[in-house]
């Protein structure tokens, strides 16, 4: 939490930057250990499912449950977790005291500097982890001919395995074994090839460690190969080693820089600043804002933060999505119950969210072929587990596509989790109007998960609606009628909101396409029989079937607002009084003792509050997640004491989602609109953005001064008619591909 991060979509690199040692956190995203399993489904599950639903009708919720436990639960032995690699330590020893330390991230550059005198030399260092060149490179430099001594190691290995020293190359060979979540002998095999170049001086082999003296500069070229997915993990190091051969320093720096600014560069902010807190330490400013001070600076650069951490994260030729810590492991989440793997009942959704609205449609595409693996997967689970066509996923996969339910109660069970994340496919499209994408990946996916559930849903007898289950509420439980705790149901919310999503996709999607007019009628019939969104007996958004007392009224799940945000099923302008239920589940939760604290939901409640249309409260929230769930290297955390976690745990949900919220604060585009600063807090009076993205194919870019609307410009990637909204005021406006439209104020008057 007091390192910085870099990375090239796989390679991740933790920057530590000491003066006399320098320690590197070095991780990869296919170091996973587990191993794909055809034995994960429960074999009594589909004998017996129908009888479970008959209980679960019947309201005996605690019988119900015993027999989801005995027949339902998966099998996840083989099912693993990312682990972390291993530490690269360079020594540079020093007795006399540093001065004039500085350790900064250039967001903008993408590189890691430590700078810092001693004894009247001044060191410079700088590490970048390049996607084009594939490598994490380290460069150290000093004013004075000579002057470097370091010793390089790896330092105490975490995982089985041995370093030796080839020449100028420190050499470590692995395997991610460990015996948590698979038998400790289930994994792939790495290896990692760390190069010395170094300028004067010389280099000279010490035990396990590469020793330099009285050099000049030098550069570490560190490469990383695994056998996941077959391929020989020292073939691939020695070939990314050749291929650096012939590159400068100076040439893989600016080859670098240019492939992350063509991402980073698309967007830019400006909040206001606050001239006395714009100059300080990063971390000095978040504990101001903790205080209670403004810095609306910092807020900014948050933003950005979470747009870096997405490229340096997720690039498109990633093997691998981000998971629960993106692609940088601290052995926290991978050590406990959780894994650091893809939980499918929010975090990684929440991983993507600012993808497409941040300009950052390409980072998206390492979650779609997770998508498709477990697409191929969930077809098994869907006919051994359900008996019933198309694919399925529940709470969590892995590397391998793993698709069945988890191994508890309460969480386990989440029928829908896999519809959730493939509905980014259809934002997707959403948002770039990509035909040709649709058509070939997003509706198969999304058309192979809708016949699943056209034929796996069943009628409730009672009101004779179409309702999924058994399934929770992803990680909530509720009192049944005799006063017990329960957690599995029929037809929960969230399954009725990512259902009504689903179905109205592919409905949308094959008219479209022109394609499936019989299946688009199943699937409007389909759509006309789920359940109504229903307001309990509080004014709450009901989040079962049935109005059930919470058992934990401070829950962090909140999973039926999903509703409200991502989807657009609730909105303060369309469905009001459903609004005004939302609102009223949040501010219940939140009222609570002892609220269930976390960083993703706080950045819900950005989002939500966004959504409904205010902003005062949005910023709010996001404040409370800079001051409550954000260290002070603005990595957002999971809070000790809640759901297991014995310390603070680095994921990267917060600072992902908490940069979506920031844009939805300024832009939506989801109910047909394209609404300007729809939820501007009161404290950002003046300010500018360029670069956001709206659904429809469209890029936005707006000034506001004195909390009001200047002008707006608005690029069309393809060609269409769009009503763009600033408060109560709609236009209509023609956008042309490469001709920008700006509107004044004066417009909306």
């Amino acid at each position: 939490m007091e390192a910085v991060p870099v990375g090239n979509g796989r390679i991740g690199g933790m920057i530590f930057g000491g003066a006399s040692e320098e320690r590197i956190a070095l991780t990869e995203s296919t170091v996973w250990s587990g191993a794909p399993s055809d034995s994960n489904v429960n074999p009594t599950a589909l004998e017996n499912l129908s009888h479970i639903r008959e209980i679960m009708f019947a309201g005996k919720y605690v019988e119900g449950g015993e027999l989801c436990k005995q027949h339902l639960l998966g099998r996840m032995n083989s099912f693993g977790t990312n682990l972390p690699m291993a530490h690269l330590e360079l020594a540079f020893g020093g007795e006399k005291a540093v001065e004039n330390y500085r350790r900064s991230l250039n967001l903008d550059e993408a590189i890691a500097q430590i700078n810092y005198t001693r004894a009247g030399v001044r060191f410079h260092r700088e590490v970048f982890a390049s996607n084009p060149d594939d490598a994490l490179v380290i460069r150290q430099t000093s004013n004075r001919k000579g002057s470097i001594d370091c010793d390089i190691s790896f330092g105490k290995l975490d995982l089985p395995g041995e370093v030796q020293v080839e020449g100028d190359t420190l050499v470590l060979r692995g395997h991610a074994w460990e015996k948590m979540h698979s038998n400790g002998h289930q994994g792939v095999f790495f290896e990692t090839r760390v190069r010395l170049i170094a300028e004067g001086g010389t280099v000279a082999e010490k035990g396990e460690c590469l020793a330099v003296r009285s050099a000049s500069a030098f550069t570490l070229l560190v490469v990383v190969g695994t056998d996941y997915k077959g391929g020989s993990p020292s073939a691939i190091c020695k070939r990314s080693l050749d291929a650096l051969a012939a590159r400068s320093y100076s040439e893989l720096r600016a080859s670098h820089v240019a492939d992350h600014q063509a991402l980073f560069g698309r967007v830019s902010i400006d909040l206001g600043s606050n001239s006395a807190a714009d100059d300080q330490p990063t971390d000095e400013r978040r504990k101001a804002v903790e205080s209670g001070k403004e810095d609306p600076g910092l807020i900014a650069l948050f933003f950005q933060y979470g747009r870096y951490l997405t490229i340096a994260g997720s690039r498109a030729n990633s093997p691998l999505p981000l998971a629960l810590q993106g692609i940088w492991n601290d052995g926290l989440a991978s050590s406990m119950g959780w894994t650091d793997d893809f939980h499918l009942d929010i975090n990684t959704q929440q991983n993507y969210w600012a993808a497409e609205v941040c300009n950052l449609s390409e980072c998206h595409a390492p979650l779609f072929d997770l998508i498709d693996l477990m697409r191929s997967a969930g077809r098994s689970t869907a006919h051994s587990m359900y008996g019933a066509p198309g694919w399925v996923a529940h709470v969590v996969t892995n590397a391998w596509g793993y698709t069945a339910p988890g191994a508890g109660l309460g969480w386990g069970i989440f029928v829908t989790g896999g519809v959730w994340l493939a509905l980014d496919l259809w934002q997707h499209y959403r948002f770039t109007l990509n035909e040709r994408f649709l058509r070939q990946r997003g509706y198969p996916v999304l058309k192979d998960a809708a016949e699943f559930f056209l034929a796996s849903m069943v009628k409730d007898p009672q009101r004779n609606w179409l309702v999924t289950g058994p399934s929770v509420s992803p990680e909530n439980w509720f009192l049944s009628p005799e006063g017990k705790p329960c957690s599995e149901s029929m037809g929960p919310t969230i399954d009725r909101v990512m259902l009504n999503a689903l179905l109205s996709a592919c409905i949308e999607a094959s008219s479209l396409l022109g394609l499936d007019a019989e299946f688009r009628e199943r699937a409007q019939n389909a759509l006309e029989q789920l359940p109504p969104l229903q307001i309990g007996k509080y004014g709450q958004l009901q989040e079962w079937l049935e109005d059930f007392e919470e058992a934990q009224p401070n829950h962090r799940h909140t999973a039926h607002l999903t509703a409200l945000y991502p989807e657009d099923q609730i909105s303060p302008l369309k469905t009001p009084a459903l609004a005004k239920a939302a609102q009223v589940t949040i501010e219940r939760r939140i009222s609570q003792p002892n609220w269930e604290d976390s960083e993703w939901g706080r950045a819900n409640f950005v989002a939500y509050y966004a959504r409904l249309l205010d902003g005062d409260s949005a910023h709010k929230h996001l404040i409370g997640l800079l001051a409550h769930a954000t260290d002070d290297s603005l990595l957002t955390y999971s809070l000790g004491g809640v759901a297991g976690a014995q310390s603070n745990i680095f994921a990267i949900d917060g600072n992902c989602a908490g940069a979506a919220g920031i844009a939805e604060m300024l832009l939506q585009s989801h109910s047909g609109e394209i609404h300007l600063l729809p939820a501007l807090p009161s404290s950002w009076t003046q300010g500018s953005i360029r670069g956001l993205c709206a659904r429809g194919g469209v890029e936005v870019s707006m000034s506001w001064a004195a909390s009001k609307l200047t002008s707006a410009t608005l690029k069309g990637k393809v060609a269409g008619e769009h009503a763009i909204r600033y408060r109560s005021s709609v236009v209509h406006v023609a956008l042309t591909p490469g001709h920008a439209v700006k509107l004044n104020a004066r417009e909306f008057a």
